[in-house]
């Protein structure tokens, strides 16, 4: 989830790095401040969620990340509460009627895709044990990567490790997960936190045993031992100005 992506060219250099202690591409949007504040950043070891943003990534290609995250509900509806399981055995029937339904983006090849995506990801979780050991595989020492951005035009829209992942996918026959939208999912999922060094999610000081924050809702987004998530030229991967 990314929304920096089809706007970062234009308008990076007008977007203030921080906006109210935050990452500035969430502005003051609520949405986008919760989404920011609660999880963007903070790794995702779960599969389920996982396959959550992949759908997500996915469905925001070419769109703006506002617009998917407030279809997430429509989307969650749409393919059974993101199992994996349960969209794999969707047929074309489900695609007409997910045609008609007002909660999602109504797109045939990216619906279809979804349930193409939902088999591979099966058969990445048999092979790998997990798709979380499988995301680990493309990174050095099998460890997230935890960025010292300070300023959103720092911030790539790929990365050595979304390049060789999202090519892997794409050998395994995975559609919509171009390096952009996988540098972004990355990013939404923990993997790459790219939360600049003066947003409050990274504003922590060390008393005894225990890490404060230095804001109240800092602990929403702080990458403990690498429990946090991310995204590009400050992200969430529905940024407009993703491509695939």
């Amino acid at each position: 989830m990314n929304p920096l992506h089809l706007f970062h060219i234009t308008n990076i250099r007008i977007m203030q790095d921080i906006t109210n202690g935050r990452c500035g591409w969430c502005g003051t949007d609520e949405l986008y401040v919760k989404y920011h504040d609660q999880e963007w950043g903070k790794l995702v070891t779960d599969d389920k969620t996982l396959f959550e943003f992949l759908v997500l990534e996915s469905a925001q290609a070419g769109l703006s990340w506002i617009t998917i995250l407030k279809k997430r509900e429509g989307y969650r509806k749409a393919f059974y509460n993101f199992d994996a399981e349960l969209v794999a055995q969707m047929t074309d029937e489900d695609v007409e009627r997910l045609m008609q339904f007002e909660g999602i983006v109504k797109n045939r090849l990216k619906i279809k895709s979804t349930i193409t995506n939902a088999k591979l990801f099966l058969a990445v979780q048999k092979e790998f044990g997990s798709f979380y050991n499988y995301t680990l595989s493309f990174f050095p020492d099998k460890k997230p990567i935890i960025n010292t951005f300070r300023s959103l035009s720092e911030i790539p829209v790929s990365s050595p490790e979304s390049d060789a992942m999202s090519k892997d996918m794409k050998k395994r026959g995975f559609k919509f997960f171009g390096t952009t939208i996988c540098y972004a999912h990355l990013q939404a999922s923990g993997f790459i936190n790219d939360h600049l060094t003066d947003c409050i999610c990274r504003k922590v000081r060390l008393s005894g045993n225990f890490w404060l924050v230095s804001f109240k809702i800092s602990y929403l987004c702080l990458p403990l031992f690498y429990e946090t998530r991310t995204t590009p030229s400050c992200h969430p991967s529905g940024c407009a100005y993703r491509q695939l």
